[in-house]
């Protein structure tokens, strides 16, 4: 069963759930095999006490079947018959061997050699003349294991390998030492080791009995009779040998390393006389020949060598025992086979691995890919095998009270969430099942364990359960929690007796010594073999999450594909009880113990029948009856015997084993016998005869209740159980009305509460009760439904949540007959029938009007909302729906297609269709219909049509627009594409009208206008001839613009083109320049192109205020200037000591020592921050206000400052645009400005004394150059003296070393630096004085042409000359140099030193090297 929506939680605290699983070998448990396995054990000990180890022969590379082979020689007629009709090949047939290659023979070989001397011990044959009483000597014997392989159940698994321990037969046993032989007392007595006659019953003394351990002092050795020196021969391994064969045997003894080597015999000579009556032959009573008498090592009887059957032909050596001794060992019962424990307590998890690891090893695959057939087929495979000997563990029948359930339980141990107590309240819960009230065992007091509490099961593969029923053959439950499947196979109940005698014909052995063999679940048998003999067998795999149930008395075994976890329990229900009872009695004959006491529970449960459902009292009350008979008779027949003593007794509270019959074991509840005198003896009523041997007067009745209690309970529950006839005839004269006579409802529902108040169960009366009531109580409540709906005028059903479901006239008509024919009275039909008249009313004026009115009279419409109230499909209301409906379709549409106001749109139109689809057919509606479908494909074409032309890629000129707009307003729908179509056109034409505004005005258009038109030209899905005419335009600007910008514009610059070309109204605002230079400016700052001006975009089209505003710009800017100049100039001076407070240099940050300050706008700046001049570029002159030293900072300037040439040069360009830019007007008036600046300077330089002052400065610099050119030749000459005198003075020759450097290659290393560097200690000056008249316009002018962002050679010449007027800044020059000199100071360095003294030049290298190491460490540079 697989249980939909049910999927519990594992409950299992799996960390502490520990188990120990019971050992399985495989072979073991398939009954046949177990037969041939019991077979090898028994003909295996026979050798063995004959002092040979058994060793099975291969056939057809096949191990031989012997015990197969003994049965088929049996079945056949015996050896002698087999061998006398020459029928061996038949033998061999049977067996399955091929014809044709003399198997027989081979057969009868093995077959007389090793069966046929121990069916000859098993028939007693060899105890002619002997009385033989095989177990006379037990006690004495009762240590003595009969051979070597350990017992069943004393045998633990190898965790190593999987061969079984029967595997020895086919190898070598190792003989037992001297050693083994003292330490196993068993070894000790026996004293077999080495080789052994093979004549049946003989055996080897190697040694006197009276010897002791080896370390002890030797005995001397009794009178002996010397028989025949030992001779050491090689060990051999002896088979048993035939029987044809006993007169010609070989021995072969083994050397024995004892002190005596001799082997002897006792003589009848070597003791009293007491004890010579004693040594005569068991066979023929005689004692003489008494050297060849032979004494039993296990009973002590005399035998001679020559009376034996076959005689011997010599004295055996070794221990030897009897042929009694040895039947009677071999005849020994085997013992009771079952399971042991492993001993090894596993978790879950370390079993899953073992189980796992086992079966992936095994079919050398993953677990979850072997099929189940595979493995099924396996199974089956290694059962019935004798030569294959595999174990597995289970973990079976662990206890759910000790380990805890699968399944959750509210015991109180831990907080269940809502979802575990759901599950742990369902009755499918395994601990909930069995004492639910429909099951019998919850009147059962106690927890069986098992049956009322669930069990634990841990499988891995092959793991199985043998064919077993349950206790008292009750039901039993498995759920699979989770894991691989479990395959079940099952036999129904009715075949459980024949599986039985089908077990028991196969396999008597087992159950000879085991009656009660089923019932110990620990023996398989093959299903085809069951089924073979006509078992029914089913079978099935169970899955994880699924319940398998079996029923009573149903034989089921299986067993596990894998690692899995499963829970069973029993329950039983009313219907088990009369199996219940026969199991009781089937239980008795097998003398087998009970788990409760089935009297007890039927007794218990007839003491309180009103607990009981109906169904539970009438079987119990039938069981009872069954039982009080039997009592009756049974206390009848003590009566008979003459027992008339008796004495309650309250067997339910004596434990169950006192209480249990002596004989059949069964639990004692309704009576028992017991005696007086025999206080421990105690029989059930079935064993009268069987309690003792006392008298009959001593004997006395123990009973539970009198035999007139237990009538009175048998009334009870047969009132119970016949309440429900009584409650049956009162419904069925209702419900048939029998009497003539209605019921009302209130009296069947009262019948029905009966029911309900007394767990009646289910029956056919029952349900047609229910279904009465059911049935009158839905006709109550659609009558009111419909009798409502004619008062209120609304249809049934209106008010409710469900929609209303009209009924047609026959409907009606038939509900109306339905409420006649109940068996109830209903008060309701003549309101129904009043209702059933209307409405045929109805029908007639409805086909009166439809004859004689058109489609939209109100008539009709009137008669329609009539028929809507009615409550009931009338057939002609559907016609008349379908004529109004198609009037007022024909009306919509033509109010729709002929509104003078809004055409229609293509919705309405689709939805007009639509409608109109479900309107009933007619000429007019199919003609509306075509109009309609005509209209829209027209409409539909034109709209793919005007979507074609504003998504197409090759746009259409405006003409072709305009006729496919025109054309399509003739259609009267409202296209939306068309519309868009048209908008765009218009978006066209407005465009084009604004292109040639522009063209045509006063001035050329401004570059934001046409690239704006250019953009919305763009977008319109319309061709423009004039586009490409404004593309072209501003493709120019952008070109002319890009130039512009290259030739203003720094690297990585800051400010914008219209910037540099504006003058900076804002110059007197220090922190803005800063932050743009920093690039930290806001959105704001970026605007100021026009903005600083103050224009707006009107103004900018209108050159007049472009100039305006520029003029306006120059004077703030100059403003602006002046007053930074004189902000500046209030800062300190920077110092080693000056204060680390304020603001300098672009960076914003305190002052340092080296600064320096530029000559516009006075403020003081770091050299790492800005670029500073370079002195010597171009080659320096001696006039030092020619210097190159003017600093100017990059917030002043700006821009690369081109020159005027290249100004102009832009500006031409300009001229040829037709686009105006508001840099080309910014660059206009920047040129314009130049100019005019470039007039005035050159008028204040045309002056008188400018002029003469510029001669002044001419005179001065040509003196100055000559001086300098004196002294570096009068340099060069005492450079050279020097360097002649030096090489004289170290002896070296006038000529120059082929590794010196000369002086002109010395003088190379100079730079322009070192002869500013020179110049620096002689500047004087000022050179020229200047009256302020003079001084304060040409400061004022070079200030206004610093602002200016244009190279003009006048300012550098106004520079010049305001330098000359002022002392020589020699500190300034001397930081100049210092920056200048700082990448190379190296080379500087080198060139110093070599200008005093000549080095070779390997040093000059070398000094250099070792410069250019220490530069490139950081340091600072001096």
């Amino acid at each position: 069963l697989l249980h939909p929506d049910w999927q519990p939680p594992f409950a299992v605290e799996v960390d502490n759930f520990r188990f120990t699983p019971r050992i399985q070998r495989l072979n073991e448990l398939e009954a046949q095999t177990r037969v041939k396995l019991n077979y090898l054990d028994q003909i295996a000990k026979f050798w063995e006490i004959q002092g040979s180890a058994l060793k099975i022969p291969n056939v057809e590379r096949r191990i031989l079947d012997l015990y197969s082979l003994s049965r088929i020689v049996m079945e056949e007629g015996g050896y002698e018959a087999i061998c006398k009709d020459r029928r061996w090949a038949r033998v061999a047939q049977r067996l399955s061997y091929p014809s044709g290659k003399n198997i027989g023979s081979l057969l009868r070989s093995h077959y007389e050699r090793i069966i046929y001397p121990y069916e000859m011990y098993q028939s007693g044959a060899n105890l002619v003349q002997c009385n033989t009483h095989p177990f006379d000597n037990e006690e004495k014997d009762k240590e003595y294991k009969p051979h070597s392989i350990p017992l069943r159940q004393s045998v633990q698994p190898s965790k190593f390998n999987t061969y079984g321990r029967r595997a020895k037969r086919l190898q070598q046993e190792p003989e037992p030492t001297e050693e083994d032989i003292e330490k196993n007392p068993e070894l000790k007595k026996l004293q077999i080791y080495g080789a052994g006659p093979k004549m049946l019953g003989l055996g080897l003394v190697a040694k006197d009995k009276n010897m002791r351990k080896k370390d002890k002092e030797m005995p001397e050795c009794p009178p002996t009779v010397i028989v025949k020196e030992e001779t050491p021969v090689p060990e051999t391994k002896l088979e048993p040998t035939s029987p044809r064969g006993y007169a010609n045997v070989k021995e072969e003894l083994r050397h024995s390393p004892e002190p005596c080597t001799k082997m002897t015999m006792r003589l009848r000579r070597n003791h009293n006389t007491q004890f010579i009556e004693s040594y005569v032959c068991r066979i023929c009573a005689r004692g003489d020949e008494d050297d060849k008498l032979l004494l039993c090592d296990g009973c002590d009887d005399n035998y001679h060598i020559f009376c034996l059957l076959p005689p011997l032909p010599e004295i055996p050596k070794g221990v030897w025992r009897c042929p009694k001794c040895v039947m009677a060992e071999c005849k020994r019962p085997p013992e009771a086979f079952g399971f042991e424990q492993a001993t090894r307590e596993y978790t879950l998890q370390s079993f899953g691995e073992m189980a796992d690891s086992f079966k992936a090893d095994y079919f050398n695959m993953p677990v979850h890919m072997v099929p189940t057939e595979l493995v099924e087929k396996e199974f089956w495979r290694l059962v019935n095998s004798i030569e294959e000997d595999v174990t597995v563990e289970y973990g079976a029948d662990i206890h759910s009270k000790e380990f805890g359930s699968g399944f959750p339980i509210n015991d109180g141990k831990r907080q269940l969430s809502p979802e575990e107590e759901e599950y742990a309240a369902s009755g499918w819960n395994l601990n909930v099942m069995p004492v639910l009230k429909q099951s019998v065992l919850c009147h059962i007091n106690a927890d069986i364990s098992g049956m009322k509490v669930p069990w634990l099961y841990v499988g891995m593969v092959f793991s199985a359960f043998c064919w077993h029923i349950e206790d008292h053959w009750s039901y039993s439950i498995n759920y699979l929690h989770w894991g691989e499947p479990k395959t079940w196979y099952g036999v129904p109940s009715f075949a459980a007796e024949h599986l039985e005698d089908v077990m028991k014909k196969l396999t008597p052995e087992l159950f000879e010594s085991q009656p009660d063999l089923l019932h110990q679940l620990v023996t398989l048998m093959n299903p085809n073999t069951l089924m073979a003999h006509g078992v029914p067998v089913v079978r099935t795999n169970q899955c994880a999450g699924e319940f398998v149930i079996t029923f009573p008395r149903a034989y089921h075994s299986g067993f596990n594909q894998g690692y899995n976890f499963a829970e069973a329990v029993n329950f039983c229900t009313a219907d088990w009880l009369p199996a219940g009872r026969q199991c009781i009695e089937h239980y008795r004959r097998l003398r087998r113990y009970c788990v409760f006491s089935h009297e007890e529970l039927i007794c218990k449960m007839a003491a309180c029948p009103e607990r009981l459902d109906l169904n539970l009292a009438a079987a119990v009350h039938k069981e009872m009856f069954i039982l009080v008979q039997e009592e009756r008779k049974l206390r009848k027949a003590l009566l008979d015997k003459g027992i008339t003593e008796a004495e309650r007794e309250a067997f339910e509270l004596l434990p169950d084993d006192e209480r249990q019959c002596d004989k059949c074991k069964t639990t004692c509840f309704l009576s028992a016998l017991a005696c007086y005198d025999c206080p421990d003896c105690l029989v059930c009523l079935y064993h009268i005869n069987d309690l003792c041997k006392c008298p009959s007067s001593r004997q006395y009745l123990r009973y539970r209740y009198t035999l007139d209690e237990l009538p009175a309970m048998l009334h009870k529950l047969k009132v119970r159980a016949e309440c429900f006839d009584t409650w049956a005839n009162k419904v069925r004269i209702a419900l048939e009305v029998e009497d003539g006579r209605k019921r009302t409802l209130e009296e069947l529902r009262s019948l029905e509460s009966e029911a309900r108040e007394r767990k009646f169960p289910e029956n056919e009366l029952l349900h047609r009760l229910k279904s009465c009531l059911s049935e009158a109580e839905k006709c109550v409540s659609e009558a009111l439904g419909l009798i409502s709906s004619q008062e209120t005028g609304e249809p049934p059903g209106t008010h409710l949540e469900e929609p209303s479901i009209h009924m047609t006239v026959e409907e009606l008509r038939a509900f109306l007959e339905q409420m006649n024919n109940l068996p109830c009275v209903m008060h309701q039909i003549k309101d129904v029938q009043a209702v059933l008249e209307k409405v045929e009313t109805f029908q007639a004026e409805v086909q009166e009007a439809l004859q004689g009115l058109p489609g939209n009279s109100p008539e009709l419409h009137k008669l329609l909302a009539q028929g809507t109230r009615l409550g009931v499909e009338v057939p002609e209301m559907e016609r008349l729906e379908k004529q109004v409906q198609q009037a007022v379709w024909l009306e919509e549409v033509k109010q729709t297609l002929r509104s003078p106001q809004d055409k229609v749109t293509l919705s309405v139109m689709r939805a007009l269709i639509t409608s109109g689809h479900g309107v009933a057919p007619s000429p007019a509606v199919e003609k509306a219909m075509a109009e309609l479908q005509e209209l829209l494909t027209i409409a539909q074409r034109w709209e793919e049509k005007a979507q074609m032309c504003l998504e197409a890629r090759q746009k259409h000129p405006p003409a072709t627009l305009e006729a496919i707009i025109k054309e399509a307003e003739n259609i009267p729908v409202h296209l939306p594409n068309i519309l868009s179509l048209k908008e765009a056109l218009s978006k066209a034409q407005a465009w084009i009208a604004d292109v040639e505004e522009i063209q045509n005005g006063d001035h050329y258009p401004c570059l934001d206008d046409l690239e704006g038109l250019v953009a919305v030209g763009r977008d319109l899905p319309v061709h423009l001839e004039e586009l490409r005419y404004l593309e072209l335009q501003v493709t120019t600007a952008h070109s002319w613009r890009e130039k512009a910008s290259k030739t203003f514009l720094k690297k990585n610059s800051c400010y914008t083109l219209l910037e540099v070309l504006c003058p900076c109204a804002d110059a007197d605002s220090d922190s803005v320049k800063r932050m743009k230079w920093q690039k930290e400016k806001e959105p704001s700052l970026y605007k100021s192109d026009t903005e600083s001006l103050g224009l707006s975009a009107q103004d900018l089209r209108d050159p007049g205020s472009v100039i305006l505003a520029f003029k306006e710009g120059e004077q703030k800017e100059k403003a602006g200037m002046l007053r930074l100049r004189q902000s500046n100039a209030q800062k300190p001076v920077p110092s080693a000591h000056s204060p680390l407070g304020g603001q300098y240099c672009v960076c914003s940050q305190p002052p340092s020592p080296a600064m320096l300050q530029c000559e516009l706008c006075q403020d003081w700046f770091h050299p790492t921050c800005v670029a500073w001049p370079h002195l010597g570029s171009p080659r320096p002159a001696p006039a030092w206000w020619e210097w190159d030293a003017k600093f100017l900072c990059p917030l002043c300037q700006r821009s690369r400052r081109p020159r005027l040439e290249t100004i102009l040069a832009l500006l031409v360009a300009l001229q040829k645009l037709p686009v105006r830019l508001p840099e080309g007007e910014a660059l206009q008036c920047l040129t314009e400005r130049a100019i005019t600046w470039q007039d005035r300077a050159r008028q204040l330089l045309a002056s008188s004394d400018v002029v003469t002052a510029l001669e002044r400065l001419a005179e001065l610099r040509q003196r100055l150059v000559g001086d300098s050119a004196k002294e570096g030749s009068a340099l060069k000459e005492s450079s050279c003296n020097e360097q002649t005198k030096v090489s004289v003075e170290n002896g070296d020759s006038t000529a120059p070393e082929k590794n010196s450097l000369p002086f002109s290659c010395v003088c190379a290393f100079f730079t322009d630096l070192e002869v500013l560097g020179s110049y620096l200690p002689q500047l004087q000056g000022p050179v020229l004085e200047l009256s302020d008249a003079i001084r304060l316009p040409l400061e004022e002018l070079l200030m206004e042409g610093d602002l200016l962002e244009v190279t003009l050679d006048e300012s550098q010449s106004i520079w010049r000359l305001l330098q000359a007027a002022y002392s020589p800044q020699v500190e300034k020059f001397h930081q100049l140099l210092d920056v200048s000199s700082l990448p190379m100071w190296h080379s500087d360095l080198s060139i110093r030193l070599c200008y005093r003294v000549q080095f070779p030049i390997h040093a000059i290298e070398t000094c250099c090297e070792s410069m250019d190491k220490s530069y490139s460490q950081p340091q600072k540079i001096p």
